[in-house]
């Protein structure tokens, strides 16, 4: 019979050996935005348990980290980096360690590396877990004034005008607020090109959210273009969050079928969804888009038009 402290011996994996899966754990652990008395008790515990730390910027966790009085070691794991790291630290929480997962502000995942890892963690049968709290993009949207019951977050759009324009015209036509993060260099472009594709509905533009010199400006998409064009770019972390489409351009989205068809009688494809699309304030690209369908529904030849 095997003496008390040789059972022990036995039941320790041997040095380099895999323990079961569900032994580790990844944590999701949101981080302040801003002021750093939005990090919840619950995060901070779970940051001092955790065994190693997997982090975009260290020298950004570092900051939290020094201020919670917490020593831990990091892992940058970001864009650039993950499909080297990911492996690495699948491996720990296959040994069993309780790896934590921060951005560099706010909630992990949210326009942030770190998808692929839970997704591969969990086909493992890995625990995860999330430590919920600070999200810029709800912040902004709540702050807005603006409905808040469906909502689509875009993220950073494209930084050039062309291929930006195409992402809006995409989402154009969803009845639902819309949010997205833009630099302050960029912002008036953004604005103008915002104007251009949606109309002018209602939005917002939130910057600094939870510090100091917290911000929410609110009006039309028109009204915040020509404030920031005299004002110049803003300083900060910047949200803006624009209204779903006015009830005006609701109404012809219905009826744009009917009004197609009857451009398209007596008109070419593209001149039929220009002169549509002047008329309902819909965007050119879903226009001319849908009256090809129509036409090809029709079985019409379509030429180079």
């Amino acid at each position: 019979m095997a003496k008390p402290n040789d059972r022990d011996r036995s039941s320790k994996p041997a040095p380099g050996s895999l323990r079961p899966a569900q032994i580790g754990e990844l944590g999701l652990v949101a981080t302040p935005i801003g002021n750093l008395g939005d990090l919840s008790v619950r995060a901070a515990d779970y940051l001092r348990a955790a065994d190693v730390i997997a982090c975009e910027d260290s020298r950004i966790t570092i900051r939290l980290l020094q201020h919670l009085g917490i020593k831990k070691p990091l892992l940058s794991y970001h864009d650039h980096n993950a499909d080297e790291m990911r492996p690495r630290l699948i491996e720990r929480l296959q040994r069993g360690e309780k790896v934590a997962l921060v951005s560099d502000a706010g909630t992990p995942l949210i326009s942030d590396p770190g998808f692929k890892l839970v997704r591969e963690a969990a086909s493992l049968g890995i625990s995860v877990t999330a430590l919920p709290g600070p999200s810029a993009p709800i912040m902004a949207l709540i702050l807005s004034g603006l409905p808040t019951d469906r909502f689509l977050f875009l993220g950073f759009l494209a930084a050039k005008t062309a291929a930006r324009r195409v992402e809006l015209e995409e989402v154009a036509g969803l009845r639902a607020s819309l949010i997205l993060f833009e630099t302050a260099p960029r912002l008036v472009t953004a604005l103008g090109d915002l104007r251009a594709v949606l109309g002018d509905r209602p939005a917002a533009v939130a910057r600094e959210l939870t510090k100091m010199f917290e911000e929410v400006r609110r009006g039309s998409l028109q009204e915040l273009l020509d404030h920031y064009t005299e004002a110049g770019p803003p300083k900060g972390e910047i949200v803006i969050v624009i209204g779903p489409p006015l009830a005006a351009a609701a109404n012809a989205a219905v009826d744009l079928d009917a009004a197609l068809l009857k451009a398209l009688g007596v008109m070419r494809v593209k001149e039929a969804a220009e002169a549509v699309a002047a008329a309902t304030n819909l965007p050119k690209r879903q226009v001319y888009q849908r009256a090809l369908e129509l036409k090809q529904q029709a079985g019409e030849a379509i030429g180079d038009d």
